[in-house]
């Protein structure tokens, strides 16, 4: 007889926060990637235009890991207007050694929400200035909240504006963060004035144009892009990859394919084989982060398949330990 445990959303949410543990967590998984053999295949991506929607399917096996995930991860962005949530999806989790499933991880995008924003809260503690203390938000969703709750945990922010295409999810949006983290967080209408000033900037958007010019970066500032997952979204320009003083991004492979790097190269400002740096590497001491408080940095987070694996396997462990679940025999 073999037994798999079946976590919901609910049981989820009780054993894993946004926290420092968290960040942790997908910051090992980024030290992983840099120096261990880490199998971790191309996204499987399934386009449905018509609905404005995509399926990504993401996996990866780290050394020392014991177990592994598969998530499939389903974006469909017009579900708003419906009343429902942009992002869903689950996790299986299976043994390292044996193939088993161990775990079914029904968590409706929950855990891909927490290592998302967890890897933002990574890429800022590495690259941003330590005392950041003013940050735009790009976007107005669940995961433009959770990156400024994350960026909490690793600077001294105070003050946030918020921009998004639609001003009321703004107000919103800016008035449960008010309540939540207990600063400053109001809605800037024009992009220009959002990002004027801050010292992060965060963009979370599925925009397939950039809602960042080179007019808009000053020295000193740090930009995580979150948005650019596959290749027709697009919310950096391509210019801001050449001006920075260190880009960075989690995967290089993917983010040549993909990320805000794919946009750089077709535009020619970046060659296709030119060297960047990862995450992963800076995390590890193997490559600089920020040389200088007047450096202009930028993270390319197209999301990877061993923070998915590495967040899995914290809530298979952190369920085991409370006894959440409900165990199916098979």
């Amino acid at each position: 007889m073999r037994s798999m445990t079946i976590l919901t959303e609910a049981d989820l949410r009780r054993v894993v926060k946004l926290d420092l543990d968290a960040v942790a967590c997908v910051e090992n998984a980024f030290r992983a990637l840099a120096t261990q053999k880490v199998a971790m295949p191309p996204i499987l991506r399934l386009d449905i235009p018509e609905h404005r929607g995509e399926v990504d399917v993401k996996t990866a096996y780290v050394p020392g890991i014991d177990g592994f995930a598969i998530k499939i991860s389903p974006g469909f962005f017009d579900n708003p207007k419906l009343g429902l949530p942009s992002t869903n999806g689950l996790m299986v989790l299976l043994s390292a050694t044996t193939g088993l499933t161990e775990a079914l991880l029904i968590d409706n995008g929950y855990l891909t929400d927490i290592r998302t924003a967890a890897a933002g809260a990574v890429a800022a503690k590495h690259l941003a200035r330590e005392d950041a203390a003013v940050a735009a938000i790009f976007g107005a969703g669940m995961q433009a909240k959770l990156q400024l709750e994350a960026l909490k945990l690793v600077r001294p922010i105070a003050q946030a504006r918020i921009w998004a295409r639609d001003r009321a999810r703004a107000e919103v949006a800016a008035g449960e963060l008010r309540e939540r983290l207990g600063i400053d967080v109001r809605v800037e209408p024009d992009a220009t004035r959002a990002a004027a000033g801050a010292d992060v900037i965060v963009t979370t958007t599925p925009s397939t144009e950039p809602l960042i010019h080179a007019g808009f970066v000053s020295p000193g500032q740090h930009i995580t892009a979150m948005g650019s997952d596959a290749e027709h979204k697009n919310e950096i320009a391509p210019a801001i990859i050449r001006m920075a003083d260190l880009y960075v991004a989690d995967s290089a492979r993917q983010a040549r394919r993909l990320g805000e790097l794919h946009h750089a190269i077709e535009a020619g400002v970046m060659a296709a084989d030119a060297g960047v740096a990862e995450l992963g590497q800076i995390v590890a001491g193997q490559r600089p982060g920020r040389r200088a408080a007047s450096d202009i940095t930028l993270a390319d987070l197209t999301g990877t398949g061993v923070q998915d694996t590495a967040i899995a396997t914290l809530a298979r462990d952190r369920a085991r330990a409370a006894g959440a679940g409900t165990i199916f025999e098979s």
